[in-house]
């Protein structure tokens, strides 16, 4: 049996059981060491000079590690980067999906079967080295993540979980996004990201806002307005304030417990002691039947005092 020096052991502790050649023998192993240790079966190769210290299936944190060590210098790129930094609270990226790499632009390196690579003009400046393991910046990763998804659904709800993970800002993202010179639908991912800002805070918030308000011509409303409630404060989601009415956005699909629909039930019952008219909106009337929600709020904002009329978005339209 191979006995490894303690700057491998700490290495191997370090990079969730990886290696790298090179840095094996810097470390004090010989090649004859390692050769003994891949026939012994006690490391396997990952990738070629690339180890792992087991037998079993690789995890992806350690698929991860083989792929910075086999392309260094290089960094976890697009959601692979995102899903180093999130951990497995928010996770934007399949395990089972291919590593996004991040090099320099320049290089000239071959994608392995399981990883993808991304170039990059400013890599010193995307890529933290000093992270375990490199990967690019959150802001960045997040926009090149956002750049090669084509739903404009799924490009949201990233933008805002990004938000939401409280691990950056819309502010963070929008400068990020205007340091780079080129990314596709940048005006529309900008007008999203100062929603976000302003508190239109989830999926379906923004949809309300640009597929039922807006464009149908319903009043301006208050978003995430403070009230006090039977628990003490409470944030409103959408107050039109002038009529005394509010729109409560039912996200459920993202409810992570009992709590939390409660808490939602809650807003309800005090608006209702309150005297104030509330309705729940869901995902199917928001984003299956903006039109048709469109009339419907607009008809509660009439009987409130609203003076105005619901106007059609488009030829197909079938608020009227």
């Amino acid at each position: 049996m191979v006995e490894l020096p303690q700057r491998v052991t700490r290495t191997l502790r370090d990079q969730a059981g990886v290696i790298a050649r090179g840095h094996a023998i810097e470390a004090g192993l010989t090649k004859s060491d390692i050769d003994r240790l891949v026939r012994r079966r006690e490391w396997v190769r990952l990738l070629p000079g690339v180890y792992v210290d087991h037998t079993g299936e690789p995890t992806w944190l350690q698929r991860a590690w083989g792929g910075v060590l086999y392309y260094a210098p290089a960094g976890l790129a697009a959601s692979s980067a995102l899903r180093a930094t999130a951990g497995p609270g928010w996770r934007p990226h399949d395990d089972a999906g291919p590593v996004w790499v991040a090099v320099a632009s320049g290089r000239n390196v071959t994608e392995r079967v399981g990883y993808r690579i991304r170039y990059l003009a400013a890599f010193d400046k995307q890529v933290l080295s000093h992270t375990h393991p490199p990967r690019m910046r959150f802001e960045e990763a997040c926009l090149d993540l956002v750049a090669i998804t084509r739903s404009e659904l799924d490009r949201i709800q990233l933008l805002a979980g990004a938000c939401q993970s409280r691990r950056t800002t819309a502010h963070r993202l929008l400068s990020a996004l205007a340091r780079r010179s080129r990314m596709p639908d940048r005006r529309w991912l900008e007008a999203v990201l100062r929603d976000i800002a302003d508190g239109t805070c989830s999926v379906l918030e923004h949809g309300y806002l640009t597929k039922v308000e807006r464009p149908h011509g319903l009043p301006r409303a208050r978003r995430q307005n403070p009230a006090r409630g039977s628990n003490g404060r409470v944030y409103r989601d959408v107050t039109y304030e002038r009529y005394d009415q509010h729109v409560e956005l039912d996200g459920a699909l993202f409810h992570d417990s009992p709590t939390a629909r409660d808490t939602d039930l809650e807003r309800d019952l005090d608006a209702a002691l309150a005297c104030q008219a509330s309705v729940r909106l869901g995902w199917g009337q928001v984003f299956g039947r903006p039109c048709r929600t469109a009339a419907k709020v607009g008809t509660l904002l009439a009987y409130r005092g609203w003076s105005g009329t619901v106007r059609a978005c488009g030829p197909d339209c079938d608020a009227k």
